[in-house]
């Protein structure tokens, strides 16, 4: 349920519908947008007095008579908070970056943000030579595992906590922003202590214990899409982080398992116009997890931001042949530096362009 209210209503008539709703045991989520004001009704309205659904319309009759509703909605999708018809202004997340003019960088606006690094951090000479590459070819966002899941138990899990050092040295070297992935509720904290974007993968997309504590925390969350989800049951896993209380959610569009063995993932280029016509919140895409194959990361790179994404997660690995992790999907500094260039024109005829970083940013002290 959605309560809309008038365009002149002031904070005390708002007061008023949330203590309504308190009242009722139910809670409101406020959105206030340029065009109206709406506050998203979650908790049961549906229960039983006589005929269903009969305490439903008698709240919904009750909201609608309160100073300063305009309307009362039926919401038509499971997931609320993340829906459009909650939000229906395109969410933009902020997030820190020194090597900006601004100092942050906006993922969800107009701009496109590029982010690439090596899957995992394996050593400080390996990370510190591709995020001067990235950034120097105009990435402002550094990607890097200090944890990472393994299909099998023997291998490579990341450096951990070490790991995590290392990319926060190459933020302190080159001003992009860091994104990592998070593996359990436990860590966090720790991951907080060092990311700017918490990271959620593809197999902890509905570990609802881990999506409720990132969505308690106060970094943006990327959250991948489970190899087997549909778009609802990731829109889903994105309404846990988001009644947490967390608006900063970018989805991540990685590839899904399906019949085809030509490539690791199938990766649904389908999913990002239809996601930004069924969520505000926005949406980047990994078409080097969503293929596998770095013959082909150029190609759905294009076609990604061709259908609209707001970004782009890139491996790039300065010997692939040698790399502990994934090497068959990571680009080689020379393809990625040959992709920007392309990207950049594709952005150009959609009408939009790349965030740049400045190449003038000052170590973090």
């Amino acid at each position: 349920m959605i309560v809309v209210m008038n365009a002149s209503c002031s904070d005390i008539q708002i007061e008023q519908v949330f203590a309504f709703l308190h009242k009722h045991q139910l809670e409101g989520h406020l959105s206030r947008g340029i065009e109206r004001t709406v506050i998203g009704v979650l908790g049961n309205t549906n229960g039983q007095r006589g005929t269903a659904g009969n305490i439903g319309e008698e709240i919904e009759g009750a909201l609608q008579g309160l100073a300063g509703v305009e309307d009362v909605l039926r919401v038509s999708k499971p997931y609320k908070l993340a829906s459009r018809e909650f939000h229906p202004e395109d969410t933009v997340v902020e997030v820190p970056s020194a090597c900006t003019d601004s100092g942050v960088v906006r993922i969800g606006a107009k701009e496109v943000v590029m982010m690439a690094g090596p899957c995992t951090v394996e050593s400080e000479a390996q990370l510190m030579k591709t995020a001067q590459a990235v950034y120097e070819a105009g990435a402002v966002i550094l990607r890097g595992g200090a944890f990472k899941p393994s299909t099998s138990p023997y291998g490579f899990r990341g450096m951990g906590e070490k790991g995590l050092k290392l990319l926060a040295k190459a933020r302190a070297e080159f001003g992009m922003a860091i994104v990592t992935e998070v593996l359990t509720p436990a860590d966090v904290a720790l991951v907080s202590e060092y990311a700017d974007i918490l990271q959620i993968g593809t197999r902890n997309m509905q570990n609802y214990m881990l999506l409720d504590e990132v969505g308690r925390s106060a970094r943006p969350i990327m959250l991948k899409r489970g190899m087997s989800a549909t778009l609802e049951e990731w829109l889903l896993a994105a309404e846990y982080i988001l009644t947490q209380g967390n608006p900063d959610v970018i989805l991540c569009e990685r590839g899904i398992r399906t019949f085809e063995k030509a490539t690791r993932n199938t990766m649904d280029i389908s999913a990002i116009p239809l996601v930004k016509k069924l969520s505000h919140l926005p949406i980047v895409a990994d078409p080097s997890q969503g293929t596998g194959r770095r013959d082909i990361v150029d190609a759905m790179s294009l076609a990604a931001i061709a259908s609209g994404a707001d970004g782009l997660l890139i491996e790039v690995h300065p010997h692939p042949e040698e790399a502990l992790k994934d090497g068959a999907q990571s680009l080689r500094i020379e393809q990625f530096q040959t992709l920007m260039p392309q990207a950049s024109m594709v952005a150009q005829a959609c009408n939009r362009q790349f965030v740049r970083p400045t190449h003038q940013a000052q170590p973090i002290i």
